[in-house]
């Protein structure tokens, strides 16, 4: 088993070396994702740092060094040093004084250990040196992190109780680096379901939505559905949620498309646009991401019938929603620009119709026309207006 972190790219940041150098290789240790996807061979993405150094000190001695820092969480103990490669965020030494379930009381600590004692999973608390990148590991994260387990530190009903969301925490992370269920954490997170009630709807929308881009969360879903924790979390979901997320991923792979976390939040949810309306309001998403679930929502069987027609009328965002959700066809989108209507109410009040109710009537008409007939230019689509006043006339 590894104790000393694999040389990556990050290890090797001059930037890097610049901020040990300012805080001392002493008062820095590498923590938490950086760590532990270098030795999971994964793609690095931010990297953080802890020091027993205390915010003020650490904001003087990168002033000192000349590293720019930004005091972003300085209450509990944060701070971002600006650096050429990318922002490393620093945070003091800290031990839980009083939490309940959705927020804790925090005090600066000394000891490495407290610090990696109030983290939630064992495969969050590896620290590495930044000189000889030697891991420290207090609660056996390395071998769950060879076993691809995702376990608490400690009692789970405890850690859970301290904060609600590491529930949703739980299932992303198991769906992302778990193989081998823990039994105890999966417990917990049954009993203590219902305890999700209390947190805020932005914290729980989060959650859902990271660990719905997940490459295939479907599988860690049907569980958190059988365990109870999806009702609460997502109490609009629809029966047919989760086979409809697996044909989702499914047609995702086969069109070699990026997961969508907001399409894959619509299969969960009934081809009804009000349910899907309501989770949204709840889970207080923007007011795009809730116009585009409820359109998703409106899908039917037809929708597969003329792709192009349903980016034209829909957005060409909204008609792949519609595609991916009911098996459709998205090749006639690939290379396709969603055209302009090349007609106004002008053209038809210049052929003699008075401006009015008329005129938009007509122009509907028209509209629909050349969409049936796949989008004709300027010439065919004055000809179609042809067609459609002459029709009216006889009418």
């Amino acid at each position: 088993m590894l104790t000393r972190l694999p040389a990556a790219p990050w290890t090797a940041r001059s930037d890097l070396a610049m901020l040990v150098d300012a805080l001392g290789p002493d008062n820095l240790r590498w923590v938490g994702g950086a760590v532990r996807d270098t030795l999971l061979e994964q793609p690095v993405k931010d990297v953080d740092a802890a020091t027993p150094l205390l915010p003020d000190d650490v904001l003087a001695r990168l002033a000192t060094a000349g590293i720019r820092a930004v005091p972003t969480g300085i209450a509990h103990g944060t701070v971002t040093a600006v650096l050429p490669d990318g922002p490393v965020e620093i945070t003091t030494l800290r031990r839980d004084v009083a939490t309940d379930g959705r927020h804790a009381t925090i005090a600066f600590a000394s000891e490495w250990r407290d610090d990696a004692a109030r983290r939630d999973f064992t495969i969050n608390a590896l620290y590495a040196d930044p000189r000889t990148l030697e891991i420290s590991d207090w609660f056996d994260g390395l071998a769950d992190l060879a076993q691809r387990r995702v376990r608490f530190i400690g009692d789970p009903v405890q850690r859970i109780r301290e904060d609600h969301l590491r529930i949703l925490r739980y299932y992303r992370f198991q769906a992302r680096f778990g193989a081998e269920l823990d039994e105890a954490a999966e417990a917990a997170c049954a009993e203590l379901a219902p305890t999700l009630k209390g947190l805020s709807r932005e914290r729980v929308a989060m959650e859902l939505l990271n660990l719905l881009a997940l490459p295939d969360p479907a599988a860690t879903l049907a569980r958190m559905d059988a365990a109870g924790v999806l009702p609460i979390a997502l109490p609009e979901r629809s029966a047919e949620g989760i086979a409809l997320l697996h044909q989702l991923i499914g047609w995702e792979q086969a069109h070699a498309m990026v997961p969508d976390p907001l399409r894959r939040l619509a299969a969960l949810l009934p081809a009804d646009p009000r349910p899907a309306e309501q989770a949204a309001a709840r889970l207080r998403l923007s007011t795009a991401q809730r116009k585009r679930l409820a359109l998703a929502a409106g899908r039917q069987a037809s929708d597969r019938d003329d792709p192009r027609a349903l980016a034209y009328r829909l957005g060409r965002a909204e008609a792949l929603d519609r595609l991916a959700l009911t098996g459709g066809d998205p090749s006639p989108l690939a290379g396709w620009d969603v055209p302009a209507f090349p007609l106004k109410g002008g053209a038809i009040i210049a052929r003699g119709i008075t401006a009015g109710p008329d005129v938009a009537r007509l122009l509907r008409t028209v509209e629909d026309r050349w969409i049936d007939r796949r989008f004709p230019g300027p010439d065919a689509t004055a000809a179609l207006l042809d067609e459609v006043l002459a029709a009216d006339r006889r009418s």
